[in-house]
């Protein structure tokens, strides 16, 4: 496979590029694989369990009916968001909505997407560190998304990230909120993890 663009660095290690990780494949002998990259080093990613698939679908519905049926905007699954370039940071968050004023969402030519959304959603995975999903969190909030939700299915939280805030958990009791991207938006924690 041809590398489209290589990028060194002092270490020696070689960055890829957004253009480079559409060149790869989706299948590996092991089974389906999806990619990031952060800052030009690729991470791969192995298939969500039942717990991530069930949260990312009770977040879908319910920004899909208060946002996206109500005219404020539009809900994407799984979009590869070009977050930065040079070296290039790609990302996959479960769940991004893009607020009316962001659409139509502008695309790379591999089909990533480079409108930052308002709302980006991760769900945690057995695989996933809190540490690198506050990593992710930092990410987004620098390249300029407003609001990042963070759902724990094995401990029924949710973190919740903001600009120049400090980031809030909530629980059992709790309801999440996106005022001012879907406004009237609320999904309660028990619903969510019912």
């Amino acid at each position: 496979m041809a590398i489209a663009e290589v990028h060194n660095i002092a270490d020696g290690r070689r960055l890829l590029t957004a253009a480079d990780v559409a060149a790869l494949p989706p299948q590996l002998p092991s089974g389906p694989v999806d990619y990031e990259l952060i800052r030009g080093v690729l991470t791969m990613m192995s298939p969500t369990g039942v717990p991530h698939g069930k949260i990312t679908a009770r977040i879908v519905a319910a920004l899909s009916v208060q946002g996206d049926q109500r005219g404020f905007g539009e809900t994407r699954i799984e979009t590869g968001i070009l977050l930065g370039c040079s070296p290039d940071t790609l990302l996959g968050p479960d769940v991004v909505f893009h607020a009316r004023g962001r659409l139509p969402v502008e695309e790379t030519p591999e089909g990533w997407s480079k409108t930052i959304p308002n709302l980006a959603v991760e769900v945690r995975s057995k695989n996933d560190s809190r540490r690198e999903l506050n990593d992710k969190a930092e990410l987004y909030l620098n390249a300029g998304v407003e609001l990042i939700w963070i759902a724990e299915p094995q401990r029924k939280v949710v973190a919740v990230y903001r600009p120049h805030e400090d980031s809030v958990e909530l629980h059992a009791g709790d309801i999440l909120t996106a005022d001012s991207i879907i406004p009237g938006f609320h999904l309660p924690l028990s619903e969510l993890f019912a």
